[in-house]
């Protein structure tokens, strides 16, 4: 058997086969297809294309069969059927693109053989073959619907069969008499493909776009409140450290306290303190992971509560912040109500945050505003609210606008309170946060603002 590069003349034939059954099975399931494909869902796009090209079908049907029933000698039933089923093929476009190109070029088709024994007389008379001018039309607009809403592939496979098509019957076939409408169709048909094509390319460019930024968003978000997140757990590992720390220094001076005391109270306190230890080596693991790339590099102009190792802020310190913002311009006014009883740790953190947090966005968002701040201290809880007058201006949204509100929320929830943010109905905006102070189910009730009695 010959072989050709190493390669039997019957592998070839085998691989050359194998390629045309692949591109067979492509092409019968691109065209061969009752797959519903409808225009979007757009009120004025889709009340104006049906306007437009059920308006075309009317038309077509109506020119056409007028065409081939006066000038090409077809009978009525004929003329009107070839005439409708083009007219027809417009309208089923707009929801079923391929069946309907199957159509159009059917009738086409049918059409064409019709005509082919009167233009092949020489009787004085011109007569447009083998497309019609009504089937011409009809035919660009069932393209263009492919075009906008096929694949590209299958729009360069109809455009291709089509002037197949066409080139058989005029090129092949042929007659005598007649006007030639096959490089003119042709032509135009390549047109409207390719600009069907641009379209859809143009329109899932901008929807790709559209999700991109929805998806840039959820992302800037999600990592906005990751940052957050890690900044209140290097926070609450500092507070914890300070209270493991305070347990192994109290562990270690107990056994001094007591006169003579005994060896298990010894071994109990010795292991105490070393699981004080322990989980002291483990906490300052976790914070070389948390902390910033560089925490050793400080700005100067940095505030210093904001320091690495600067010691956690507290509403003790709320007097300097509120300094600090007046500085900066803006009018605040504090009023604290209820006992000032002591907080944990974690809940007068967040407090503090959540004040510092809702002036910087006073100040940021509402230029011109006066701020004012409400603390209740209750025997279970602390109430925090920070409330804004209508702004002077407005001013442009940024990009990471209401990030902030995701870190105070989860503060809240983190100490199982609650936050509330939202504007208010004089222009102004206003943040109320209650974080306990005891477990969650436990009576709470309120302080009395004027001597702090519950």
């Amino acid at each position: 058997m010959p072989r050709v590069g190493g390669v039997t003349e019957t592998g070839v034939q085998q691989v050359v086969m194998g390629r045309v059954q692949r591109w067979l099975r492509v092409l019968r399931a691109d065209l061969c297809t009752l797959r519903v494909d409808p225009l979007p869902p757009s009120v004025w796009v889709r009340w104006l294309a049906h306007g437009v090209v059920c308006l075309t079908a009317l038309g077509v049907t109506l020119g056409g069969t007028a065409d081939l029933q006066d000038i090409g000698d077809l009978g009525f039933g004929l003329a009107f059927s070839l005439a409708a089923a083009q007219g027809g093929a417009t309208v089923l476009a707009l929801w079923r693109p391929i069946p309907a190109w199957w159509l159009s070029i059917g009738a086409m088709v049918v059409g064409a053989v019709a005509l082919h024994g009167e233009v092949t007389v020489a009787d004085g008379r011109s007569f447009t073959w083998p497309w019609t001018v009504s089937g011409i039309i009809a035919h660009l607009f069932v393209l263009l619907l492919v075009g906008l809403r096929m694949p590209t592939r299958v729009s360069a496979e109809v455009l291709a069969i089509t002037a197949l098509v066409t080139y058989v019957l005029q090129g092949l076939w042929g007659a005598s008499h007649y006007q030639s409408t096959g490089v003119i169709t042709v032509c135009l048909s390549a047109v409207v493909v390719v600009l069907g094509t641009a379209l859809r390319g143009r329109r899932e460019a901008r929807a790709e776009l559209g999700r991109q930024t929805t998806l840039t968003a959820e992302e800037r978000a999600r990592r906005t409140l990751l940052e957050e997140r890690s900044r209140i757990a290097r926070e609450l590992h500092d507070v914890v450290a300070h209270h493991m720390s305070v347990i192994s220094i109290q562990a270690q001076v107990a056994p001094h306290l007591v006169e003579n005391p005994s060896e298990e109270l010894r071994e109990n306190l010795d292991g105490i303190r070393q699981n004080a230890l322990e989980a002291l080596t483990e906490l300052r693991r976790v914070l070389g992971v948390l902390r910033a790339e560089h925490p050793d590099t400080v700005h100067e102009s940095a505030d210093p509560a904001t320091a690495p190792h600067a010691p956690q802020p507290t509403l003790d310190r709320l007097d300097a912040l509120v300094e600090n913002t007046r500085a900066a311009g803006l009018t605040v006014e504090v009023d604290v109500r209820g006992a000032d009883r002591p907080l944990p740790p974690g809940v007068d953190l967040s407090a503090y945050r959540i004040v510092q947090e809702a002036l910087s966005n006073v100040l940021r968002h509402a230029p011109g505003a006066t701020a004012s701040i409400a603390l209740v201290h209750y025997v279970h809880g602390v109430d925090v609210r920070v409330v804004n007058s209508r702004p002077a201006r407005s001013v442009p949204s940024s990009p990471g606008a209401g990030h902030g509100l995701l870190g105070m929320r989860e503060r809240a929830a983190m100490l199982g309170g609650t936050l509330r943010a939202g504007p208010r109905p004089d222009g102004g905006y206003e943040v109320a946060a209650y974080l306990p102070t005891a477990p969650p189910g436990a009576p709470d009730h309120v302080t009395d603002p004027k001597d702090g009695t519950a």
